[in-house]
């Protein structure tokens, strides 16, 4: 057993696991409400599982802001639902398969999202058998200079990013959240899994983008966590894409030895096989020599990453044009920068701005 904090008695494993992979650093910074993390972390040490405290803070806040529509405060509206989203959200995430509580916990943070529209706006694409989903969100002039496609990796996917979107929509950039295969709806309710050729999924997403006149004729794309991999396999593949940022991302993705993360890995997909989830990992792999980045490329890394070492990302940078690649290192980083969210998206917003605005071709 783990104890959480010096002097209170040891957590039992799993709550200990949770804690250590939603700690409030990434609560907060996927955009729940600072005061429902405490208490989504308290709860859950004195015996609430993790699933039920996510949901019984989400009802609270969807509770306050139908009470805030009725009122006619639609602002207040709105920042309960973004709340209750995000806690959706993290209690989705006790469930490393797909149960049939994890399908409907992500479906009950879908509705809390789509309540924001018209400032949020769902967006499907037809895919192979299924649709994949995503949200766009648009600067306030309802027109973009560019456009930043983001993802996320084997368990925040999609409005968990809502945060980031805002630093992009206030620099006058569209944000696409995008829930690509393995990922959100696409993989839940649509049956879209990761595969040798999933880049041609998230490929689909720049196919959306170009064909909207409302966004700018230059497209960046951005991975979080595992889904740099995914960033940098389009970057590599897509000359459509005019920038890329990697974060905390594995170049050589690997089965987990424990037994959680593996769970996550199978569920991405979609097998219970190791040895299907094996050969898709292998051929994942991202290869320098192969895989050439011409775009300019932004890598991050924390120095206190657990997951993703510095040299788990190098590869990344031998790809791109030394002259067009840069690394920023915060030494204290926790996994994708949590714990310097403000400062991350701020930074990342002003390199997609820099390397975009001039990229700019008309729509016809």
């Amino acid at each position: 057993m783990t104890a959480a904090v010096p002097g209170t008695a040891p957590l039992p494993p799993l709550v200990a696991a949770q804690h250590r992979a939603m700690p409030f650093t990434r609560l907060t910074d996927c955009g729940m409400d600072p005061a429902d993390a405490r208490r989504l972390l308290a709860d859950t040490a004195a015996g609430t599982p993790w699933q039920h405290a996510g949901a019984a803070i989400a009802r609270t806040q969807l509770q306050r802001a139908r009470l805030a529509e009725e009122s006619g405060h639609r602002t207040t509206a709105r920042q309960a639902y973004r709340f209750a989203s995000a806690a959706l959200m993290f209690a989705q995430m006790a469930h490393q398969t797909d149960t049939a509580e994890k399908r409907d916990l992500y479906a009950r943070h879908t509705a809390a999202t789509a309540a924001l529209a018209p400032a949020v706006e769902r967006v499907e694409i037809p895919h192979r058998d299924g649709l994949l989903g995503g949200w766009l969100c648009l600067p306030p002039t309802g027109g973009a200079q560019a456009t930043v496609i983001l993802w996320g990796g084997l368990s925040g996917w999609g409005a968990a990013y809502l945060p980031v979107a805002d630093a992009y929509t206030s620099r006058g950039l569209a944000c696409l959240l995008a829930e690509g295969p393995g990922q959100g709806e696409s993989r839940l309710r649509h049956g879209l899994y990761v595969d040798e050729r999933v880049t041609e999924g998230f490929a689909r997403f720049v196919d959306l983008v170009e064909a909207d006149p409302r966004l700018g004729g230059a497209i960046g794309v951005q991975g979080v966590s595992f889904g740099g991999l995914f960033a940098a396999h389009l970057a590599a593949a897509d000359t459509r894409v005019g920038a890329v940022v990697v974060n905390g991302a594995p170049a050589a993705p690997t089965v987990p030895e424990f037994r959680t993360a593996r769970e996550q890995m199978a569920a991405v997909v979609g097998t219970d096989d190791p040895d299907r989830v094996t050969e898709v990992m292998d051929a994942l792999r991202f290869d320098p020599d192969k895989h050439p980045i011409t775009c300019p490329l932004l890598l991050l890394h924390g120095g206190q990453d657990p997951l993703a070492h510095y040299e788990d990302q190098e590869p990344f940078l031998r790809a791109a044009d030394p002259a067009a690649a840069t690394v920023r290192i915060w030494p204290d980083g926790e996994h994708t920068l949590y714990n310097h969210a403000a400062e991350r998206d701020a930074l990342t917003g002003d390199w997609f701005t820099d390397h975009l605005n001039g990229q700019n071709t008309p729509k016809g």
